[in-house]
């Protein structure tokens, strides 16, 4: 696996906030990728272990842009070549060094996909300096909502054959070209269907479907809903949305 993609821990020392910053950075073979959270509609999504980590008492994963891909007529998401994710400790003992360690769980695909468990262990350094490639990863994260111009996310949910069917209508300006809309409902025991976006003026609309992965009857809370805005230009991250 190694000869597809190799892991390695980044140091990028203490933040003003008192946290320190560090970050995983995935080299994969030419052709290969892997998958963002929410990784569409055929990905795997990535999980983490910090077993082993000393002095780590908090952890903030802050995702880069991902890129959409079409994979056997599945649109799925994530990233090609290289990834640098910063990752945003809180210490349990400031001032205090830190070893992060653990394993992450992916998928990596080329024209098959692979599931993967990647191991790391580093330790990081309070008076480390600052990480270009940090830096330039945490430049590459999505826009906010107020820096979009985004004026209003509401949403209507009703009863479907399977779940919840939401209908998300966001009023902004375009992130350009065809805008995607990822939809994360909230609790990892919820997923959605193929979400489709449609834009008139400034208004986008991404309909989906909300299923439980458990069965059985659930609950939408609107203020956990997360939708991605993916175009051309830029993207928007927005949390939580109201009624119509």
């Amino acid at each position: 696996m190694s000869d597809i993609v190799q892991i390695e821990v980044l140091d990028g020392g203490a933040t003003r906030r008192g946290t320190h910053m560090g970050a995983l950075r995935l080299t994969l073979s030419e052709g290969w990728k892997t998958y963002w959270r929410a990784p569409g509609d055929a990905g795997i999504p990535p999980r983490f272990s910090w077993r082993g980590s000393r002095n780590v008492g908090a952890v903030e994963i802050r995702w880069p842009t991902p890129e959409v891909f079409l994979t056997s007529g599945f649109r799925t998401i994530g990233y090609h070549d290289q990834l640098v994710l910063p990752i945003e400790i809180t210490p349990a003992k400031p001032g205090q060094p830190l070893r992060l360690k653990g394993r992450m769980e992916l998928g990596i695909c080329k024209d098959v996909c692979i599931p993967s468990e990647l191991r790391f262990d580093r330790p990081l350094k309070p008076d480390s300096r600052r990480n270009p490639a940090i830096v330039a990863a945490l430049a590459d994260r999505p826009w906010s909502a107020k820096e979009a111009g985004v004026q209003a996310a509401t949403c209507a949910i009703t009863p479907s054959r399977y779940g919840m069917e939401l209908v998300a209508r966001i009023t902004m300006p375009s992130a350009g070209g065809d805008e995607i809309v990822v939809v994360e409902p909230g609790p990892p025991t919820l997923v959605t269907t193929e979400t489709t976006t449609t834009r008139q003026g400034r208004h986008l609309t991404a309909k989906t479907e909300i299923i439980s992965a458990e069965g059985g009857p659930f609950a939408v809370d609107r203020s956990q809903m997360r939708f991605t805005v993916l175009g051309r230009n830029h993207a928007v991250d927005i949390q939580g949305c109201t009624r119509h």
